[in-house]
């Protein structure tokens, strides 16, 4: 048997919240509660199962590869919700996307604070793009 990863437990404060923030911006469904989990589960069958705790929480990254259509629906989404995003994972380019691998990628918070990512190349798919390092504004985005 080949190793796939199946799925990771997220924390959050508010375990509806969260799940339903990713669902509606990645166009996906929240599942039937499961024990403490509530889980959204992706194309490629690996689910995240939000789980509310009463403790601080740490912030995490969350990487989602998306076609290109699926990319216009989740900016768009994020734009219209007022959802700040940003071209880098460090905030130095706001209300951009990047370019990096020839194509768009864009990183944004959810409620509990999570890094999440929405991106339509691999990384080090393209390293000789001429888009690598490149961003682009987004109209409307805050």
């Amino acid at each position: 048997m080949s190793v796939e990863f199946n799925h990771t437990i997220v924390l959050t404060r508010d375990r509806e919240k969260s799940a339903r923030f990713l669902a509606e911006v990645l166009g996906l469904e929240v599942g039937e509660p499961a024990g403490m989990f509530l889980p959204v589960t992706t194309a490629n069958g690996v689910t995240l199962d939000f789980a509310t705790v009463d403790a601080d929480v740490p912030v995490q990254h969350y990487a989602f590869l998306v076609s290109e259509d699926e990319f216009d629906a989740v900016l768009a989404r994020l734009v219209d919700a007022g959802v700040p995003i940003q071209a880098d994972p460090h905030g130095r380019h706001p209300r951009r996307i990047n370019r990096n691998d020839g194509g768009r990628g864009v990183y944004f918070r959810d409620p509990a604070g999570h890094g999440l990512e929405a991106f339509t190349r691999p990384y080090g798919s393209d390293p000789a793009s001429p888009l690598n390092g490149t961003t682009e504004e987004v109209p409307g985005a805050v």
